[in-house]
């Protein structure tokens, strides 16, 4: 399995994410063959959806594409550490493994703010691994909001 070749794809989502003018977080869900089954981007703004965060849409995607909720032996490459919301659907799904980027020390709920996966009163507990084009990503989302401030104050 070639993470940074995963990874890559879902900095691709990311991208059409900020596109969009929305935070650009993308991923992407792999089956046991390597076969990608779901992939997705941030859109709460556009969809009017406080869930359409990229580890939701894709999750979404994979369940249609395999025709079930439960998601086995799959997974989850994220360019940003997984919220609550968004850990609580991984573990409901059954994602075997989650691949993040960069650490989200205001949200993250796999290692940084909360570690759900290693909170054993749950049922399902997936692999955590991160770091894999950290700087890229953690760039990527601090250019952004750069850019959104510096509009900000133009307009001002």
């Amino acid at each position: 399995m070639d993470d940074e070749y995963y990874m890559n794809l879902a900095i691709v989502e990311a991208k059409k994410a900020a596109e969009s003018d929305e935070v650009p977080v993308g991923a992407v869900v792999i089956d046991k063959s390597n076969h990608v089954i779901g992939y997705g981007h941030n859109c709460p703004i556009a969809s009017h959806d406080p869930s359409s965060h990229a580890e939701m849409n894709a999750i979404r995607m994979a369940s249609k594409a395999v025709n079930n909720y439960r998601l086995v032996d799959t997974t989850l490459y994220v360019t940003l550490e997984p919220c609550i919301m968004c850990m609580g659907a991984i573990i409901h799904a059954r994602i075997k493994r989650v691949v993040f980027s960069a650490k989200d020390p205001k949200w993250g709920a796999a290692v940084s703010l909360y570690q759900l996966a290693d909170d054993r009163r749950l049922n399902h507990h997936p692999e955590i691994m991160s770091g894999i084009f950290e700087e890229q990503t953690k760039h990527l989302i601090r250019d952004f909001f750069i850019n959104k401030r510096s509009i900000l104050w133009e307009t001002q």
